[in-house]
C-alpha cells in the first residue's frame, strides 16, 4: 500500500499546494518511523486502512477518518499519558495549513482523542475508527503473539515489575468495555478471538 500516494489524495481537494503537501507527508513518515516504534509504525497505518476499505461503504465521512487515522498516534511516547492530545494538536495545526474547516478539523481532534479510552461514540465513524485501531487484539495466535512482543519492545524502558501491572491493566480495561468492538462487522469478526488472546495473555503476565 502506497500510504504516501493516499495522503497526497486525501489532501489535494483542500489544497493544490504539492509542497505543503509532501512536506506533511514527510512529518508523518518520520514520526512513524521512528527508532523505538516497533508496534506503533507506518503498518500499523496499511493495516488500519485494509480493515476500513473493507466497510468504507458503511462510513459517512471517509476522508475526516483517514485523517484521523493518519495522525492518531503520530505523537507515541511510551512514557507519556498524554500522547492522543498531543497527536490531536498536531493534527490540528496540519489541517489548519491544508485549509480545513474548523467542523471538520474539531471532528478528526475528537476521533483522534477517542483512541485514548477506546469507549463507544456516538458517531458510527468514530467507532470504526476504534474498532481498526483494535482489529489486531481480534487475529490469529502468531499475529497477535508477535503484537505482543512489538509491544513490549516499546516499552523496554520499563523492568517486567513495572510493565507487567501497566500491561494487565490495559488489557482488563479491554475487557471490562463489555464489548471490545463497537460495530456489528468487528464485533462479528474478532470480538471472540480477541477475549481468547487476551485471556491467553493475562495468564503470562
Amino acid at each position: 500500500m502506497n500510504l504516501n500516494a493516499k495522503f497526497t489524495e486525501l489532501c489535494f481537494p483542500f489544497s493544490k499546494d504539492k509542497d505543503l503537501i509532501n512536506s506533511l507527508w514527510l512529518e508523518i513518515e518520520k514520526k512513524y518511523s521512528e527508532k523505538g516504534r516497533h508496534y506503533h509504525g507506518l503498518l500499523h497505518l496499511e493495516n488500519m486502512f485494509l480493515e476500513l476499505e473493507a466497510v468504507k461503504s458503511n462510513i459517512k465521512d471517509f476522508p475526516a477518518v483517514s485523517f484521523s487515522l493518519f495522525y492518531h498516534d503520530i505523537v507515541y511516547d511510551a512514557s507519556s499519558k498524554s500522547n492522543e492530545e498531543k497527536s490531536a494538536s498536531w493534527a490540528e495545526e496540519s489541517l489548519r495549513k491544508l485549509g480545513l474547516n474548523k467542523s471538520g478539523i474539531s471532528k478528526i481532534t475528537e476521533q483522534i482523542i477517542a483512541t485514548k479510552l477506546h469507549q463507544k461514540s456516538d458517531d458510527i465513524d468514530t467507532d470504526y475508527l476504534l474498532d481498526a485501531d483494535l482489529s489486531i487484539l481480534g487475529k490469529d495466535n502468531t499475529v497477535y503473539l508477535e503484537y505482543t512482543k512489538k509491544i513490549r519492545k516499546e516499552y523496554s524502558i520499563y523492568p517486567d515489575f513495572l510493565y507487567k501491572p501497566g500491561r494487565k491493566k490495559v488489557l482488563r480495561h479491554f475487557l471490562e468495555l463489555g464489548s471490545i468492538f463497537k460495530t456489528a462487522e468487528f464485533i462479528d469478526r474478532y470480538e471472540l478471538k480477541a477475549k481468547e488472546n487476551i485471556a491467553a495473555e493475562l495468564q503470562t503476565l
